[in-house]
């Protein structure tokens, strides 16, 4: 399977943006980020930069969410598939990258 990076970040962009207007004045999320919710039964929300999204690493996160819920998450907000500890884990390495 080949990666659909523009669709994919389309489709993220899209679903920020309904978040957005849907949240309008009541959102903490600092500008340049995105709130992401992480876990495979217990979400917890997280805030990455928006940067992310063009890493590979993440685009790779973002493909299993799309397989796993396509673009209609369940949260409301973008939800990624794996537990906590390996999103850390990947998103820790691209802050040193």
């Amino acid at each position: 399977m080949g990666i659909r990076l523009p669709s994919l970040l389309f489709s993220a962009k899209q679903i920020l943006k309904t978040q957005s207007v849907s949240v309008q004045g009541q959102s903490n999320v600092p500008k340049g980020h995105i709130a992401v919710y992480v876990g495979e039964i217990q979400r917890k929300r997280f805030l990455v930069p928006i940067s992310y999204l063009n890493h590979p690493s993440f685009v790779n996160l973002l493909s299993r969410a799309e397989e796993e819920f396509g673009f209609n998450h369940p949260t409301g907000g973008l939800t990624i598939p794996c537990n906590e500890e390996a999103f850390i884990d990947v998103t820790s390495r691209l802050y040193t990258s």
